[in-house]
């Protein structure tokens, strides 16, 4: 027992430093965004962005109230940034929060940094005047003969040539950040020298320091305890000589999936904030975002977040940016704003101390697996289509033992869409109710596909449809449907187990085959086997997986239930 005491009073302790030397800082941080949407989002996309993408994200970003905001990075072609800034001259407006990215050398020549050109970036701010710069630099390039030919004073004496410059020829309050791009393996191969870069801007006189030293990891190959003790020596080097209000910001590529804990902890190291884009698209496989690590922020308690940001529009702010990029939605597991990033899965655990679907004032769906429990499905059966006496945890349980049915028998679906669960309703016992299948109509396909598919299929019951006594209204008589769509199926139209199937269609048992009602089966077929080829492998799964189950079904319901009359 003496062991084990120790071991408990050891990892107390252990506990006890972390919450000190991270959680407390985190929660007391005053945290600091430059915000990089409309730049870092589109690197690497394989669809850039146009003039109306980065007006549509700057919008967003305001939404949030992050207020600095970098809104260029120039080249010696010309750039939708280009266009972009000049827009917003137009407009009048104010350029004070805004910030340009520059290289501090115009490149490499004979193993030194050119000191002599001005950076083709920094004159198209002078030229555009933009006043904040935001200078990259890399003190580990190998095609530099350091210490031979270009030693770390002639870079420190070309940092202050270039920031003079800014100061002189833009305006006297420009706030200056430097970004070591290639701290990581700057930090590995010469620690000195950054460090002794460090140092030297520190000692500049007050008037002339830099707003914010950066950094980032740009392939995110590093440990998070590594980029912490770099940072933490970052933060020591600048106290001790003087400069305490200095800031420093990071940026984290993914790669290796270690990065918003990696930011975070370097913001526990020293650093104040970071430069990032809102949503996590950007170089690599992506970076870092700044929504994200704000909500690790406020869910370990920070107010100071919450107070000076409007962080109820993270979520959405996000998730727009993603969509203007790349024309997609974001992955339904992206853990802030994914479709699925509030579902409830398991409803025995609850939701864990933070409660983001409260905090954004959205729905935290249940989602439908065999671990559901019965009130997590009857939960959601009444979130999609209403309440109704029929929900009731009897056939939720029946659900939940047919979900395990279909996997035992080798059926691979899914039961959480409208579609889906409708049909595990159907199959299960229940009965199909119009709410039912008036929620499943207004579902919105997404697929340019599917959509394809829908419509040749509508143009065939359009066609059928003309038949009919009552033209173009949306239904069709038995006897069309039948030869329009179920012939290749049921051999016999005045067969009891054809009608039985029509019936199991007629939800409304207006004695028609409404077009909502096909409908339901259509898109749970494209919901259940998006792959589908043509309308005519559609219609197979369709009739062959969708309504003759479900026209089984029927008959046992009859036997079992005395149909339930809806």
């Amino acid at each position: 027992m003496d062991e084990i005491k120790a071991e408990v009073a050891r990892v107390q302790k252990d506990i006890s430093d972390v919450k000190i030397q991270k959680r407390e800082k985190l929660q007391n941080l005053d945290f600091f965004v430059l915000d990089n949407s409309i730049r870092e989002s589109t690197v690497g996309q394989l669809r850039s962005h146009t003039l109306e993408n980065k007006i549509q994200i700057l919008e967003q970003v305001r939404k949030v109230g992050i207020k600095h905001i970098t809104i260029a990075s120039f080249s010696h072609m010309t750039r939708v940034d280009d266009d972009f800034v000049k827009y917003l001259k137009d407009k009048g407006e104010d350029f004070t929060n805004f910030y340009s990215f520059s290289e501090v050398t115009e490149g490499v020549k004979d193993g030194r940094y050119d000191t002599e050109t001005i950076p083709v970036s920094l004159q198209k701010n002078h030229d555009l005047n933009i006043p904040n710069t935001f200078f990259e630099m890399d003190l580990a390039n190998e095609d530099v003969e350091w210490d031979t030919k270009f030693t770390v004073d002639d870079m420190c004496q070309m940092i202050y040539k270039w920031m003079k410059w800014t100061y002189d020829n833009i305006t006297k309050d420009a706030r200056i950040l430097f970004n070591f791009r290639d701290l990581p393996f700057c930090m590995t191969v010469a620690p000195d020298r950054l460090l002794y870069v460090v140092r030297f801007l520190s000692k500049l006189p007050v008037e002339h320091r830099p707003f914010a030293l950066c950094f980032e990891d740009p392939f995110g190959e590093y440990l998070p305890e590594e980029l912490e003790a770099w940072t933490a020596s970052m933060r020591r080097t600048m106290t001790a000589n003087g400069w305490n209000d200095g800031k420093i910001l990071v940026h984290i590529h993914q790669k290796w999936d270690l990065q918003t804990a990696s930011q975070l902890d370097c913001l526990a190291g020293g650093a104040d904030g970071v430069w990032a884009s809102l949503c996590e698209e950007g170089a690599a496989l992506g970076h870092a975002c700044s929504s994200i690590t704000m909500m690790n922020l406020i869910r370990l308690g920070n107010t100071k977040v919450l107070e000076n940001y409007n962080c109820v529009e993270l979520r959405n702010a996000a998730k727009e940016v993603t969509r203007i990029t790349t024309g997609r939605e974001p992955h339904p597991k992206q853990v802030l704003y994914g479709e699925r990033a509030t579902d409830l899965v398991f409803g025995f655990l609850g939701i864990g101390d933070f409660d983001m679907a409260k905090f954004f004032g959205c729905e935290a769906p249940n989602r439908i697996t065999t671990l559901a429990t019965t009130d997590m499905i009857v939960d959601r059966m009444e979130n999609l289509y209403g309440k109704s006496p029929h929900f009731t945890e009897e056939i939720a349980m029946k659900m939940k033992e047919q979900m395990l049915l279909d996997v035992r028998n080798g059926r691979k679906e899914e039961y959480n869409s409208t579609a889906g669960l409708a049909l595990l309703f159907d199959r299960a016992g229940g009965k199909l109710t119009e709410k039912m299948a008036d929620a499943i109509a207004q579902v919105e396909v997404k697929s340019s596909y599917h959509k394809q598919l829908i419509d040749e299929i509508r143009e065939e019951w359009d066609k059928w449809d003309k038949r009919d006594k009552e033209q173009n209204d949306g239904r069709l008589q038995f006897d069309n449907f039948y030869h329009g769509f179920m012939q290749p199926y049921f051999g016999c139209y005045r067969c009891v187990t054809t009608k039985k199937a029509i019936r199991a269609l007629d939800i409304d048992k207006d004695n028609y085959v409404d077009w909502k009602e096909f409908l339901v089966y259509i898109k749970w077929a494209l919901r259940q086997y998006p792959n589908v080829e043509d309308v005519d492998s559609l219609m197979s799964i369709v009739f062959e997986k969708g309504l003759m189950p479900a026209m089984r079904d029927e008959r046992v319901k009859n036997k079992a239930f005395n149909r339930i009359k809806y």
